[in-house]
């Protein structure tokens, strides 16, 4: 590790964006991309395809951001970035705990598992991030970011059944360049960048690039005194570029990110009323327990979330640590060129959470913290000629991924989570732990390929395929001990009403070992036709696949309370996919619109449940049926002049599942006794032994959510973004003034994964301002983010346990600042 250390001080490389296809400013032609000059609007250079073209000449749904324009709207990692692209959803309630879909598709919604793959492939300089959460570092250096939507599994993986985010670096250069940058801002904003790159030979550039920030949290704990969800981040990235001729290059890199925030944490949103007894509800079990305690007198700080307090008392940390080393050639053999990408990365995830939402000690310590190594090789060639052009390759790829998780319950466990006598007896929960070890192992190879055939000069019909071979095995095991230290055991099924039958009903020993694999082969399909010089119309049909998954994260309970092994493995998804494009330029290219629509269904979709349980098997993977999305996007953007550009981007997206009818129930249909026989559940959030319903409610066992929206989707989203310049000439310096606003909207959304009343998330629109002045080799500006100070919630999450606790995190307050760059 030391080694690898250094190698990744030395050669740090990796990067993160994503983005807007007609996005704000001018582009400028990626690295290895050549973009020639021309009179006629502006030419934006993309390697969506594995080959550099224009995009307005990709047949598929595109947005691509520049790196300036990100920095200058201040989004400045993957989860900010939906701000940007109207289609991209980023979801998050800790970097592990992080869901990027796109079309709302790609990561089961809720409570992560290192058994599934994500639908949304991220890609930093052709190298495959495998987790989310591995993804989830500040951006560095970084030169664009492209948002591919729709399925990319011939170019893009086995898994990329919603999109890719391909984020492509700034490369060493053979010429002498660096740039520096400084950013401060309220909330004790601190931001610093800076990156070199020249030659060190005739035959060898490099680079080297850093950036921390630091920022105070947006949340205040009463329990701690002090501000939590802060930011605490440091990046590296440093590469080699060995060039000894015009056609062959080896480019060496590394990087390492680190995040030490005192993070995640949560505030009191509402309560909502589920079926469990009344006095089993949060109200009441906090009444129960002053009651129990004269003189504590317990109560949250505010039921305002805008008030930004919070109460936690568990420790709370976030610590990620992200890295890795590649090697790329690039090879130009004969009429194409040989292109070889060879990858390690690792994560290092060191959590603490506290998982009762709550300043009650119900859950003292709840902590998972993983480590994961992955490998990959990817060998491809690419060739182009007059009439064909074709991409072929190979993929491999190992990853392992260590889990040591610890739950314990608190002081206040039993009078929370138990009833009776035992309810008033704290030693019977207090204490309790459950230790589990877990690990993965996952082995994907593949075979790909893509072809272009220029029948015409304005007909191309592109069919590609992909053959893939996936295995997965993992292991579980959960150790669970009493308040004295010493392992229990439920089995043999513990006498009801006893001290064990209690322990074994918050915390069951388990052990699982799944294992599976599969071979799956896809294809697409696309036809498009060039019907003026600047106007492209496509058609793409796709069947794509997610490869199956695992359940690592303990397996839920049957209801005789015995382990149900059955769910140890859940299918494959399979895609059909349909989209129709247009792709248009006019007013000498200043102006661009494209306009797209589409329509996914999966089968088998892999959906996060949540059993509404304490310990590990909280949340778990399960099939839906059958889940569709459909929708149109529309992006536009104008150059009207040196002093003027903007744009504006929109999107309908109706997902929903169309059939799922074994889901678990969202709060306000659980907590009771289940039904039994010809029972009818009762009305939604009916609560038992109450004056108006004084017998116990009854609870369905599962819920049939066909036809309800996908959790995390907004069926509008929108963004826009405008700038205005002037030339001037100030401290005798030339230069532009100029004025910029962006902005967003997201209509409402669920943020359950059986949408329930009490976690509906209102929709909100967010407005941002920059002003300044720039010149040749420095830009100097004030910025203001969330100018009107607007409230609105990024997450809800339902506390364990049918108490009715939602808890949630508000979006970022208004923010400003001051940002100074400097370049040459």
């Amino acid at each position: 590790m030391i080694a690898r250390f250094l190698w990744l001080a030395g050669v740090a490389s990796a990067s993160i964006i994503a983005s807007n296809a007609h996005a704000q400013d001018t582009a400028q032609p990626v690295a290895d991309s050549a973009e020639q000059a021309t009179a006629r609007g502006e030419v934006i250079i993309v390697t969506a395809r594995r080959r550099a073209e224009t995009a307005q000449e990709v047949p598929l749904a595109i947005s691509v951001i520049r790196g300036d324009s990100i920095e200058a709207t201040g989004n400045f990692n993957v989860v900010k970035l939906q701000q940007l692209a109207p289609t991209l959803q980023v979801y998050t309630t800790n970097p592990r705990n992080t869901s990027v879909n796109i079309r709302g598709l790609g990561v089961p919604f809720g409570l992560t598992s290192d058994g599934f793959e994500q639908g949304v492939g991220i890609y930093v300089d052709d190298v495959y991030n495998s987790r989310v959460a591995a993804a989830t570092f500040d951006f560095l250096d970084v030169a664009q970011v492209e948002v591919l939507r729709g399925p990319q599994g011939t170019l893009y993986g086995k898994n990329t059944t919603a999109g890719a985010i391909n984020i492509t670096t700034n490369q060493p250069t053979f010429d002498f360049e660096g740039r520096a940058e400084l950013t401060v801002g309220n909330l004790n904003y601190r931001q610093a960048k800076a990156a070199v790159s020249g030659p060190l030979s005739d035959t060898i550039a490099a680079r080297i690039a850093v950036a921390a920030t630091s920022r105070r949290g947006t949340l205040y704990n009463t329990v701690t005194n002090r501000w939590i969800n802060e930011q605490d981040n440091l990046g590296l990235r440093g590469q080699l570029l060995f060039k000894p001729s015009d056609n062959f290059s080896l480019t060496l890199s590394g990087d390492y990110s680190k995040q030490d925030p005192e993070c995640c944490g949560t505030v009191f949103v509402r309560v909502g009323t589920t079926q469990r007894p009344i006095t089993r509800q949060y109200d009441a079990l906090v009444a129960a327990i002053n009651a129990a305690n004269p003189g504590r007198n317990y109560a949250v700080p505010s039921r305002n979330p805008y008030d930004r307090l919070t109460d936690l008392d568990s420790n709370l940390n976030a610590g990620n640590k992200i890295g890795g080393v590649s090697a790329k050639i690039k090879w130009d053999v004969g009429p194409g060129t040989l292109t070889s990408v060879t990858a390690w990365r690792f994560w290092d995830w060191k959590p603490e959470n506290d998982r009762d939402f709550t300043g009650l000690s119900v859950v003292s310590k709840s902590q998972n913290p993983s480590q994961q190594d992955q490998y990959s090789q990817e060998f491809r060639y690419n060739y182009e000629s007059q009439k064909i052009d074709f991409v072929v390759g190979l993929f491999g790829f190992k990853q392992r991924i260590d889990t040591q998780g610890t739950e314990q319950q608190g002081a206040d466990a039993s009078r929370w989570s138990l009833t009776g006598t035992q309810a008033t007896t704290p030693s019977i929960l207090q204490g309790l732990t459950a230790s589990n070890t877990q690990w993965l192992k996952s082995t994907s190879a593949a075979l790909f390929g893509q072809l272009s055939w220029k029948v015409t000069d304005a007909l191309t019909i592109q069919p590609g395929a992909r053959l893939n071979y996936d295995k997965k095995s993992g292991f579980y095991q959960r150790i669970v001990t009493n308040g004295a230290g010493q392992v229990i055991s439920c089995t043999p099924t513990p006498t009801a009403g006893s001290v064990l039958a209690a322990q074994c009903g918050v915390y069951q020993p388990q052990v699982s070992a799944p294992s599976d694999s599969a071979w799956n082969f896809t294809y697409d399909f696309n036809v498009n036709y060039k019907i003026a010089q600047d106007i492209l119309a496509y058609a793409t049909y796709a069947k794509s696949f997610k490869t199956l998954g695992i359940n690592q994260n303990g397996l839920p309970l049957n209801s005789d309370n015995t382990v149900n092994y059955a769910a140890g493995t859940v299918k494959p998804e399979s895609v059909n996919h349909f989209e129709v494009g247009l792709k248009t330029q006019f007013w000498d290219r200043r102006a661009t619109f494209n306009l797209t629509a589409f329509r996914t269904d999966i089968k088998n979709f892999q959906a996060t449940v949540n059993g509404g349980q304490f310990g590990t098997v909280r949340g778990y993977l399960a099939n839906a049926d059958k889940v569709r999305s459909q929708g149109i996007e529309a992006d536009f953007k104008i150059v009207a002049s040196d002093r003027f550009t903007a744009y504006a981007n929109g999107a309908y997206t109706d997902a929903k599942y169309k059939k799922f009818t074994n889901a678990p129930c969202p709060p306000e249909l659980s907590g009771g006794t289940f039904v039994t026989g010809n029972q009818t559940p009762d009305a939604p959030g009916q609560a038992g032994n109450t004056p108006s319903h004084p017998t116990a409610s009854l609870s369905p066992r599962a819920c049939d959510i066909s036809g309800q929206g996908l959790p995390g989707v907004s069926k509008w989203a929108f963004s826009y973004g405008a700038e205005y310049n002037i030339p001037v000439t100030l401290l005798d310096k030339d230069g532009q003034l100029y004025l910029g606003v962006d902005g967003n909207y997201r209509s409402h959304w669920n943020s359950n994964a059986s949408p329930s009343i009490y976690t509906e998330v209102k929709g909100y629109a967010l407005t941002n301002f920059r002003a300044g002045f720039r010149g040749e080799g420095f830009d100097i500006f004030g910025w203001v983010r969330n100018a009107f100070d607007v409230n609105y919630i990024e997450n809800l999450q339902v506390a364990p346990g049918n108490t009715g606790l939602i808890a949630g995190q508000p979006g970022d307050p208004q923010t400003w600042g001051g940002t100074i760059k400097f370049s040459f």
